[in-house]
Order: structure tokens, then sequence, then C-alpha cells
């Protein structure tokens, strides 16, 4: 997810034009038509699916470097006095805790303690933070966050098309951005955040992403973002740098175990289902929404979990096909593909909480073939500098 300068948003973009079926394109779709992508419509907007093949695109990112355009990705500036004590009881997480410059991954629950969205919050300034939702969902956070807002002296604001988002992930990611940018990159932390200049224009710079690499996301105006774009681009030919689409990042994200909203994530879904009860802060000063429901699913085991899995053969498991044990549903997969850096099928699933023991042996049932899975821990791959 995402990041943008210091105190004042970007100049506003102009209109965003319209694909004939209503979706918008980025400031960046020229580009990537002239590429040769090929495009879907996700989230309102006509996003590049891929340019050469996925294969291709995600063995770039592990062995060199991918660049993303995440324009699409929701932005929502919450700023004021009280920006911390709005958050603290929005999320889960204890927001106020972060430091200047500091990132943090977290989400949005219901009262029923269900996952609305996950987020990463970034504290810009002592009373300003950005808050980052997935595309889909910006909306949704977007009018939980204004209604939980009342009463607080804090103003929360769609920033949305304040920013164009670009994303560069793998090994070769820092030597390319240290071409186009003067900011301080070894200082620059995982899950850190500062207003620099890229390519000479002024932007957000994060060491965030979505693929199990080391890698950057640029929030920058939309009239910047061509600029950006074209100088990484250069920078990064030596490296083997190549414009990478959705369905590469869908396959990299697997890969690195990093859930999925609607899929991983949902709002019958808990952090503790999930997996990520970490996230959760029970014992903050400050109430928050879904507070005792979150209490109350935390103090029992969940019946269901989520797991890892490693299919036999070449068939790939896919989101909605049932996990069996002796010939019997025990769970449901909700992500799964041929893993390309592992060379094996891969996919992730909830079933029972008795059958979540790493090296279970379990089946799948793909399209009428039952193929055996075995349970192993996430994530499938961790890169190893």
């Amino acid at each position: 997810m995402p990041e943008p300068d210091p105190s004042t948003a970007a100049e506003a973009s102009p209109p965003s034009p319209k694909t004939p079926a209503g979706a918008k394109r980025t400031a960046l779709y020229p580009l990537h038509e002239a590429a040769g992508a090929s495009f879907t419509d996700f989230a309102g907007y006509t996003m590049p699916l891929r340019y050469v093949s996925d294969l291709a695109e995600h063995h770039a990112v592990r062995r060199a470097a991918g660049l993303f355009d995440l324009s699409h990705m929701g932005e929502i500036e919450v700023t004021g006095q009280q920006a911390a004590e709005l958050l603290d009881y929005a999320l889960v997480s204890e927001v106020s805790a972060i430091q200047i410059g500091k990132a943090k991954y977290t989400m949005i629950c219901g009262e029923d303690g269900g996952i609305l969205d996950d987020l990463i919050v970034y504290r810009l300034e002592q009373e300003r933070y950005m808050v980052v939702a997935n595309a889909a969902n910006t909306s949704v956070v977007l009018a939980a966050l204004q209604h939980r807002g009342v009463g607080f002296t804090a103003t929360v604001h769609d920033s949305v098309d304040d920013w164009a988002l670009i994303a560069i992930q793998g090994p070769a990611a820092a030597a390319t951005m240290a071409q186009v940018t003067d900011a301080d990159l070894e200082g620059l932390r995982y899950y850190t955040i500062l207003s620099a200049e890229v390519a000479g224009v002024p932007a957000r710079l994060a060491r965030t992403g979505y693929t199990g690499e080391d890698g950057f996301e640029v929030f920058c105006s939309p009239h910047d973002a061509v600029v950006i774009w074209d100088s990484l681009i250069s920078a990064g030919a030596a490296h083997g740098v190549v414009p990478a689409g959705l369905a590469c990042r869908d396959s990299l994200r697997l890969e690195a175990a990093m859930p999925l909203y609607g899929n991983e994530l949902s709002a019958e879904i808990s952090p503790y289902e999930a997996g990520l009860g970490r996230v959760v802060k029970l014992d903050k000063s400050s109430d928050f929404v879904g507070r005792q429901a979150l209490q109350e699913r935390s103090a029992v085991p969940v019946d269901m979990v989520r797991v890892g899995l490693r299919a036999e053969g070449r068939r790939a498991p896919r989101a909605g096909q049932e996990v069996l044990a002796a010939g019997q549903p025990v769970g449901r997969v909700t992500s799964g593909a041929l893993s390309p850096t592992l060379g094996h099928p891969v996919a992730m699933a909830y079933v029972q909480r008795y059958l979540a023991e790493a090296g279970t042996t379990l089946d799948v049932d793909i399209r009428g073939h039952v193929v055996a899975a075995q349970v192993v821990p996430l994530p499938f791959y961790r890169r190893t500098q």
C-alpha cells in the first residue's frame, strides 16, 4: 500500500478520463497503452493487467524489479488536534503510538469484529496521517472514518484524486531509485516514509510494498506521474526493470502469503481467523469500534484458520474450491496458483483448526479432481537479502 508532500496536499488533478464503460483512467494510462498493456477494469479503474506475460513480469520482480501503477489505491488524510484519538477509536491498532515518518499495517473492523478493510497508516506530521485503503474499499473506509470521527476535533479528507501512486519492487529497486532521488535510501527503513524529490519533482517516498520484495512506493501529483515513471524505466533499464501488471502482483503477494481483501479477508472474518490478531491492540487505553467483539473472539480458539497448502502435481487450487479430509469438506481455498518462483502449486485456505498443523495431508477438489495437498508454513516465499 501507499504515501506523499509533508504538510500540504499536492495540486489537485484534472478530471480523470473515462472509458466507455465509465471506468477511470490513471494519469499513466497513455504510457501503458503505448507499451502494449492488456487492461482490466478493477475497482472503477482501467488498470494494466499485464504487458508481456504474467510469468515474465513475476520473474522480473523476483530477479530485478517491476514498476507498478497503483494509482487506484485509496488515500484518505486525517488531520487536526484529535486526529490520533479519532484513529485510535476507529482502527484496531494504537495509531497514536506511530512516530512521525513511520507506518503501521492495521485494520478497520465492524462492531462485530469483522474486517472492513486492511490498511496502512502513515504518520506524516504530529497532527496529520494518511490512511491507505484497498481500491475497492475506499468509499467504505472513508464513510466509516467520517462517521466515527463525529465529535472529534479532526478532519477526514478523501484525497484519492490528489495522488498518483507508483511502486518499484524487487532486488534492483534501491539501485534504480538511487539514480532518480537524493533521498537517504539507506536511512529509509521498512515501513517508513519521507518527503523527497523523485525525478526532480516533489513526492512522498515510502519503503513499503505488496510483493515480498524490497521496494518503494512513490506518491506524487498525477501531473508528475509520467516524468517519475519514465525516469524509473530509464534508470532501471540496465538493471532489468520492467513495467508489471496486476496479474503478477497477485501471484507475488500469494507467494509472500499477503492477504487480499475479498479472498483472505472479509467482513465475515476477524483478524484472529486470518492469523493477524497481532494487529489488534486490546489493551490500548482508549476504546475502539469492535473492541468487545474482538475481546470475546480472542478469548477462545477460532474454528477456522488461514493456512498454506502445497498441492501435488501441476493443477493449482483456485479460490472457492473445497478442501477435504477423508472425503468430507473441512474448508475452502481463498487464493491459489502455480507458483512461478517455487515451481509447484500453492494456495491459502481456511480450514478447521484441528487440521491446521504443518504436515497435515488434505485434499482439494479441483473441478471434480481430488488432488492431495499438504499444510505448510506461511509464507511460501521469503526473500533472502
